[in-house]
């Protein structure tokens, strides 16, 4: 009789042993799908820039990398401050002396320019302008035989959203900047000049 509750009894808690277990692992396995589904939802609601394309025109991920390159100026126009980058290859066509006028810079050569909302720094002993909230980004590449009618050039701008942290492209094709840069064909539709360093 006490071999068969000692069995009676270790097969009642064995099994509420097993119940409890998977009990358990049911509520820690819930968890980990509510933590993961939290993280994936965050992760889907965030916008991957390089996905960004403008219709029928460059790609943001086109200009992957951008943020490390050289920087050729910085200016000021209106309320924006921009900064202007270069890519390897158009930073070693101006240290080459490449400035447009004399012969083209190469296929593969590469800008960014990134316009900021001007502001006021609060830290500065003196008035300081600094880059406030992000505008847009524009990108340009050389490409004379994807771009044959735009300068060889193409063009794209992408307009920054603050409030949704995302990114909308302006316009359509490659040749949204063409018809502004024409005014510099003489220096291969480049603006910004090498500042000496």
């Amino acid at each position: 009789m006490r071999m068969r509750t000692g069995r009676s009894f270790n097969n009642r808690h064995g099994r509420h042993l097993l119940r409890s277990g998977a009990a358990s692992i049911a509520v820690a396995a819930v968890t980990i799908a509510v933590v993961l589904g939290v993280t994936d939802s965050r992760a889907i609601s965030a916008q991957d820039k390089y996905t960004v394309q403008v219709p029928e025109g460059l790609a943001f991920s086109e200009f992957r990398g951008f943020e490390d390159w050289t920087t050729v100026a910085v200016s000021q126009s209106g309320d924006k401050i921009e900064v202007i980058l270069a890519n390897p290859v158009m930073i070693e066509a101006y240290r080459a002396g490449v400035t447009g006028s004399d012969k083209p810079f190469p296929d593969g050569a590469k800008m960014a320019k990134i316009h900021w909302m001007a502001t006021k720094s609060a830290e500065a002993p003196d008035p300081t302008t600094i880059p406030g909230t992000l505008h847009d980004i524009d990108f340009m590449v050389r490409d004379s035989t994807r771009f044959p009618n735009t300068g060889a050039w193409g063009y794209a701008q992408f307009n920054y959203d603050a409030a949704s942290d995302t990114f909308k492209p302006l316009g359509t094709g490659s040749a949204c900047g063409y018809a502004c840069h024409t005014r510099v064909k003489a220096k291969d539709y480049v603006f910004t000049a090498y500042g000496k360093r």
